[in-house]
């Protein structure tokens, strides 16, 4: 029981703060773009002239739900990584920022690789088969990094490469004609600023997990 709740506590703990920062850093950076992306794809709408983009600010509402969205997804995974802590004998802030380069890895630079974050408007694949390539790579970036670092014997790590490769070697899918209605140059501008706040993310989470988890052992 005592095990579970220092898990639960160290989660939960690192799943707050990193929401918290992770939230700020989308208010003034990603969610801005999303708002000019969306006012490029109401263009047709209003007779070809793009209305003005909004602020985080103007819509509490949407920045409360991104908020609580990314609290919940940092307790999420924080648990997750606790877990592992528990199951591997412990850790402290160093070794749960290396689980956070893992984490971010496979949940985010992996699959962006193939899939880069898109803003609203953009042309796409189906969605059934970008959620099943995502989360093919995400999988198997996980098992591999798993494979490389805790498996011994160079077969072990060598399947864990080829898991790596895998859903890359098999592709992404995209649509017939890419595009969308935002421009190019701030396509890209999303896809730097949901990297920044995706290593954001794990880097925090990763380091404040295996810092509370250490000190809730001490306590």
């Amino acid at each position: 029981m005592m095990a579970f709740r220092r898990v639960l506590f160290a989660a939960a703990l690192a799943g707050v703060l990193t929401g918290a920062a992770v939230t700020a850093v989308h208010a003034l950076r990603a969610i801005p773009l999303i708002l000019q992306a969306e006012s490029y794809e109401k263009a047709p709408s209003q007779g070809g002239q793009r209305p003005p983009a909004g602020t985080p600010w103007s819509d509490p509402g949407r920045l409360a739900l991104t908020a609580l969205a990314n609290a919940v997804a940092a307790t999420g995974f924080g648990l997750v990584l606790a877990a592992g802590f528990a199951a591997r004998g412990g850790a402290g802030w160093k070794e749960g920022l290396l689980w956070g380069l893992g984490g971010f890895a496979a949940f985010s630079l992996a699959p962006s690789l193939g899939l880069p974050p898109e803003l609203p408007g953009a042309l796409a694949a189906p969605l059934a088969q970008r959620q099943g390539w995502w989360l093919l790579t995400a999988l198997s970036t996980a098992g591999g990094l798993a494979m490389i670092a805790f498996a011994r014997g160079a077969a072990w790590k060598l399947l864990g490469a080829a898991l790596i490769a895998l859903p890359h070697l098999i592709g992404a899918p995209h649509p017939a004609q890419p595009g969308g209605s935002a421009p190019a140059a701030l396509q890209r501008a999303f896809v730097a600023a949901s990297l920044l706040a995706s290593a954001l993310f794990w880097l925090l989470l990763g380091g404040l997990s295996g810092f509370f988890y250490q000190r809730l052992g001490r306590a």
